[in-house]
């Protein structure tokens, strides 16, 4: 029995009276959070809430008279105020049964073609019969099956409800119409194609009303569009078809798949952002339709596989089953215009669009940065930046076509640390949260140690089949803390085992069991079946045998970057501003691919205002080893090994010939790189709040002292990361005569090396006694001959 379907939010509601006619935005509003003490003078605890206001292209405008936390919450809150103002009312109630349904589905094709909803009708379906009609004069109106199928959302939902699978197979919806069809009023299909027309001419008053609705084409229309060839080893290219006067579209999408007529070409759902109308197009298979409404399925002439010709990419992205070659493009007819919409479809769309079905790739997507962001390793609330984990992980089930994650919090009181005390879960993505629990200390709560929350991710099947589940020890003071790191634990999983789909293993392995994750592999594998085998076959070429499982390694621990990137046409004065691990760094940035034989360069990409916190893992390793060399307003480039192809060319906006053919033997990225601000960690802002001078400060300036009234002549300092105490050291006179310092960051070193430079010059300029300062890789933890026999042994703040 097929599940009850969900009621329309209010956007969906608007977007389908008004489209992209509907602007939203949301306000920022900075509120203080509870507990704050308004009289004390310091910086107080406030947090960000939002305000939503939508315009409606002259009809309304209304902003939320409240606030709320998420963004998308205030602008459902803006679509319901307009809703209630516009007295817009409800859609008619959904069919409980596949018999009503089917009922309602010959209704619904007989009203399509009665003569008194023609004319006036907004109906983008009009827009279909009136070309037709404008073209031939034919006043019965054929059109194909399929242009029903690419402008009725409830004929889908109908189908869906006759039969689930009908929601992934557009062969099956096209078997539904065409039956019931047949059983309409009104209504005449052909029986040896896919035509379908009203059975009595419209009246000619009819014809000129819609004419005058829905305009023609006056001059040839160029369109863009990506042909994706069925055969997993031809790779994607761009196509164009011209749309001319009077001409139906789809026969110029026929004749680029060399289908029997336009009746033959199948339309799948839209891919991508809802308010766009791109689609595959692809010939129907040698099929003969079954008007049997018990046997409402389809039946195959010859061999009767058809699974051969399935094109698994373009099933992959649209979530339905593709047959043959596929044209990705952007055309049709919709309520909210007079005319056939278009917009070219390019290579890059595609590649797009497939990276935004990966993990990471929603995240870089959404910081409009393919080649620079990368998913963080960590979660903050005060430094991340673009959607929450929590809301990256429903994108990527959504995209999937899976179930809504399903969160579990417990609420644990920290003196007691009794997990599951109390439950707050969220079945399909609502969360419900329980009462707090008790735990007995002389029958209450101990005020002095308060709770924590743990937070266990369950990650279902379309089918409520459950494929992963993760559990964790850690506690979180928050549970928003618990829910976000969870979610993101869940996303960095997901990465991996999508990258490893990419690597020379015989066989790819997958666990039942690995740091706090518990896979069912059966149904994991049943899922993610299609997107195993266009995976295992991207970037490059490089593939592996993905059908079975084991055990695979997965750290999602913080990396170390040790390479320091090696940096050219270094520009601007050292400001002494350095960024520093968990600080909030801004830069602008540029990125060209460089062919090395050719002495050509390409832009790809080019993002003026970008930040990120350093350390979070939320850029690629070598960017952030520039950035943390440089200071702010100084600028540098520095050479890069080659991302992989399919992320080149989603960058690249206009894809060249040479870019086609890149490989990492014959080109590298060059990256030109400016530091913008650098914001410090929130701990240290604090600090310099509430201590004056600064804790770190005062720590230095002690052992200044100390070391002066020691009058000692050599010194190494231990984790010396930046330099500062032997930059403290050289500022004042000491008896020192030589300075060692000793770091396991290469980054670290750097930086002190920068510094130190400087000031010895300055030194030996205005006198001849200066110490020798030497700095070392290495660790506190390891001996070292060359530190042996030191007078003096620092080790600050490690």
């Amino acid at each position: 029995m097929p599940t009850a379907t969900p009621a329309p939010t209010p956007k969906a509601v608007i977007h389908q009276r008004y489209g992209a006619k509907a602007v939203y935005r949301v306000e920022e509003v900075r509120e203080a959070v509870d507990g704050a003490c308004p009289g004390l003078a310091l910086p107080q605890s406030t947090r960000s809430v939002y305000r939503g206001h939508l315009d409606l292209a002259g009809v309304l405008s209304v902003t939320t008279p409240g606030t709320f936390v998420r963004k998308k919450d205030a602008e459902q809150a803006a679509a319901q105020m307009a809703i209630d103002k516009l007295g817009i009312q409800p859609t008619d109630n959904i069919p409980s049964t596949p018999e009503e349904a089917w009922e309602e589905l010959i209704a619904r094709i007989s009203y399509f073609f009665a003569d008194e909803n023609f004319p006036t009708s907004s109906h983008p379906l009009v827009g279909h019969l009136s070309v037709t009609i404008r073209r031939t004069r034919d006043l019965l109106g054929r059109i194909p099956i399929s242009a029903i199928v690419a402008c009725d959302v409830k004929v889908h939902t109908l189908c869906k409800i006759i039969d689930p699978k009908a929601e992934f197979d557009p062969l099956l919806v096209l078997s539904m119409i065409y039956n019931a069809a047949k059983q309409s009023t009104g209504v005449s299909v052909s029986n040896s194609n896919f035509w379908i027309q009203s059975q009595r001419p419209y009246s000619p008053e009819a014809v000129d009303l819609a004419l005058q609705r829905w305009s023609g084409i006056s001059d040839p229309i160029r369109v863009e569009a990506v042909l994706v060839p069925c055969v997993m080893e031809d790779e994607p290219k761009a196509v164009s078809f011209n749309l001319s006067e009077n001409e139906h579209y789809m026969v110029d999408i026929a004749s680029k798949l060399s289908a029997t007529d336009s009746s033959h070409v199948l339309v799948s759902r839209t891919v991508g952002k809802t308010s766009s109308e791109i689609r595959f197009y692809f010939p129907a298979p040698d099929v003969q339709l079954v008007s049997d409404l018990s046997n409402n399925v389809v039946g195959c002439r010859g061999d009767g596989n058809i699974n051969r010709v399935i094109n698994k990419r373009a099933s992959y992205i649209s979530g339905q089953t593709i047959y043959g070659d596929a044209i990705l493009a952007n055309v049709g007819y919709t309520r909210r215009d007079s005319e056939l919409q278009t917009e070219n479809v390019t290579l890059c769309t595609y590649y797009r669009t497939l990276l935004g079905k990966m993990p990471d790739g929603i995240y870089k997507i959404s910081k409009d940065s393919i080649l620079v962001a990368e998913l963080p390793c960590v979660y903050s609330r005060t430094s991340w930046k673009g959607p929450s984990p929590r809301d990256l992980l429903c994108s990527f089930c959504r995209l999937q076509r899976l179930s809504e994650p399903y969160f579990t919090v417990n609420k644990v009181s920290a003196s007691c640390n009794v997990p599951g005390s109390a439950v707050c879960s969220e079945e399909m993505g609502s969360l419900k949260t329980a009462k707090q629990s008790q735990c007995a200390k002389d029958g209450r709560i101990d005020k002095e140690n308060p709770d924590v929350f743990k937070c266990y991710v369950k990650i279902f099947s379309k089918k409520r089949e459950l494929l992963l589940e993760y559990s964790t020890d850690d506690n979180w003071s928050k549970e928003s803390d618990a829910i976000q790191n969870s979610a993101l634990k869940v996303l960095i999983w997901f990465n991996h085992y999508f990258k490893q789909l990419n690597t020379h293993m015989e066989k790819l392995y997958l666990p039942k069991s690995t740091d706090g994750f518990t896979i069912y592999p059966n149904i994991f594998l049943q899922e993610f079946a299609m997107c195993l085998s266009v995976y295992g076959k991207s970037s490059g070429g490089d593939s592996g045998t993905c059908s079975a499982v084991g055990p695979f390694t997965m750290d999602t621990s913080q990396q170390q970057l040790e390479n320091s990137a090696f940096l050219t046409d270094i520009d601007g004065q050292d400001s002494g501003v350095f960024p520093s691990h968990g600080s909030l760094t801004c830069i602008s940035y540029s990125v060209y691919v460089l062919m090395k034989d050719k002495r050509k360069k390409y832009l790809l990409e080019v993002n003026n205002e970008f930040e990120f916190e350093i350390g979070a893992g939320a850029v690629r390793t070598q960017l952030e080893s520039c950035i943390t060399q440089l200071s702010v307003d100084q600028s540098a480039s520095f050479v890069d090994e080659l991302s992989d192809r399919d992320l080149i060319l989603a960058a690249a906006s206009e894809l060249s010939p040479d870019l086609s053919k890149i490989s990492r033997d014959s080109c590298v990225l060059e990256f030109s790189v400016k530091v913008l601000q650098v914001t410090e960690p929130m701990e240290d802002r604090m600090e310099k709040a509430l201590f004056s001078p600064p804790l770190s400060k005062q720590r230095v300036e002690f052992a200044v002292r100390h070391i002066n009234q020691l009058h000692a002549t050599t010194l190494v300092d231990f984790g010396c990361g930046s330099g500062s105490l032997l930059d403290s050291l050289l500022e004042h006179p000491t008896t020192l005569e030589k300075i060692v310092g000793v770091d396991i960051s290469r980054k670290g070193l750097t930086r002190a090396a920068k510094s130190l430079h400087q000031k010895l010059s300055k030194k030996l300029l205005m006198q001849s006694n200066v110490p020798a300062a030497v700095l070392y890789h290495g660790s506190v933890t390891d001996f070292d001959s060359r530190v042996y026999g030191f007078d003096i042994g620092t080790c600050l703040e490690v």
